[in-house]
């Protein structure tokens, strides 16, 4: 749910973690994570049980209504974590936060002024390995002209760096989308598909809500595959918010 780097810093302002916000549920982790839960009686429960105990304190000290904090995930729990997606979805990130993302493509807040008018300028762009929507060949798909030529770079990385028998194993040739003139799941604002300056993959194994406990390309493997984006300033939701692990756009956060 709420990934560990956001856990540690907010344990580091109620004072129940000292140690580094690296994102590693090491020893000081887990004794912040006994901390926390140990404020609503749950000193003696499972480490899983004690970190959403601290989940919950977080969600309900954003302002999100969890019910009661008991270190179970129920329907009131998921609901505060879907809102807190939404909210963060419309929140620009501070300096500290930004982990992927160089001066390369514009913020959100700036994209219909550097792209245009929305679903417009779109370019067709051919895959050099086979890429399938809804188990049906994709040969080409649609993306906005000044996002192109970088597209077609990325690609060729992957190929060069996992060849077709890898990516078809990963699921990287499993294509979710790009352009879709809609507003944003859960939120207020646009969606960056609007402009076709985001690309969706793998959605069934990557869905929305899902944090690195449970969306496959947030496994070590696809490292590579993030890392090709982002060496062309492209934004990986799930390695900036953990959330939205199969959506990857030309526009910073």
């Amino acid at each position: 749910m709420i990934d560990t780097r956001t856990l540690q810093s907010w344990m580091r302002q109620k004072k129940y973690f000292d140690g580094d916000t690296d994102g590693i549920v090491g020893p000081q982790t887990e004794a912040a994570f006994d901390q926390a839960a140990a404020t609503v009686g749950g000193s003696a429960w499972p480490n899983e049980r004690q970190r959403m105990a601290t989940e919950q304190l977080f969600l309900e000290d954003k302002g999100f209504d969890v019910g009661d904090v008991d270190g179970l995930y129920g329907a009131k729990t998921e609901a505060a974590h879907q809102a807190y997606v939404a909210k963060q979805r419309d929140t620009n990130p501070t300096a500290n936060q930004v982990k992927h993302q160089p001066d390369v493509w514009p913020r959100q807040k700036d994209v219909p002024t550097f792209y245009g008018e929305r679903g417009q300028n779109q370019v067709m762009v051919s895959l050099p390995y086979k890429i399938y929507y809804e188990g049906s060949l994709v040969k080409r798909i649609s993306v906005h002209a000044r996002v192109a030529e970088s597209a077609k770079r990325v690609f060729a990385k992957v190929l060069e760096v996992y060849g077709p028998d890898k990516i078809a194993e990963l699921g990287l040739n499993i294509y979710g989308g790009s352009l879709n003139v809609r507003k944003m799941r859960g939120g207020s604002q646009w969606s960056m598909h609007s402009w076709g300056i985001a690309i969706d993959w793998d959605p069934e194994n990557n869905q929305l809500n899902w944090d690195h406990t449970r969306a496959r390309f947030a496994k070590p493997e696809y490292i590579p595959f993030w890392e090709a984006w982002e060496a062309e300033g492209w934004i990986s939701l799930g390695r900036e918010r953990d959330f939205d692990w199969q959506h990857i756009q030309a526009a910073r956060l």
